[in-house]
């Protein structure tokens, strides 16, 4: 059974929005990149879909737009290519290598995770929250940046039972980010 692991940027007071000020080193991009490349798929809610597909799909003229630096681009490559999963109550249709996740949440993803491959990847603020009180997310990853945000969404905010992790990985960055990974323990 293939793993599903939340992977979020976050802030030092919980911020997980990604206006927050969380810009994204060279490192840490890479970082990203290495991560999206285990990934057999991408699970999505509506609003991460929408948002990503706006940043990190290619132009229909192949050309990278402007904003995007060298660390920037074997990102949006990796993304861009990546088998998607999109849970959402009000799209009819989704294109991007994407499909629909239609169905009961709990069974669709429980058969995703049944299929051979080495790792799904979930991101967001709303799908993850409803993953995890389902019981559902196997690894959980926080990349912690030196900032205080002092506003906006916050990490599994509503959850309805306390998570208890176990850290399983710790890795700083030279610009004082830091990738924590826990596994939770059994509830």
């Amino acid at each position: 059974m293939r793993p599903l692991r939340y992977s979020i940027n976050v802030t030092l007071d919980g911020c997980c929005h990604h206006e927050a000020g969380l810009p994204p080193d060279e490192e840490s991009m890479a970082y990203w990149t290495a991560e999206m490349q285990h990934a057999d798929a991408l699970l999505m809610g509506r609003v991460t879909y929408e948002m990503m597909q706006s940043a990190w799909r290619r132009p229909e003229s192949g050309v990278w737009p402007d904003w995007m630096g060298e660390a920037d681009v074997p990102f949006a490559e990796t993304i861009d290519r990546a088998a998607k999963y999109v849970v959402s109550q009000t799209l009819d249709a989704v294109d991007w290598n994407a499909e629909l996740l239609t169905g009961d949440l709990g069974t669709a993803v429980q058969r995703l995770k049944e299929q051979p491959g080495e790792r799904l990847w979930v991101g967001g603020v709303t799908l993850p929250l409803a993953l995890a009180d389902l019981g559902l997310i196997d690894e959980y990853e926080f990349v912690v940046h030196p900032v205080v945000a002092g506003h906006g969404p916050t990490l599994l905010a509503g959850l309805r039972e306390r998570l208890t992790l176990e850290l399983v990985e710790r890795r700083p960055f030279r610009s004082g980010v830091v990738v924590t990974r826990y596994r939770p323990l059994p509830r």
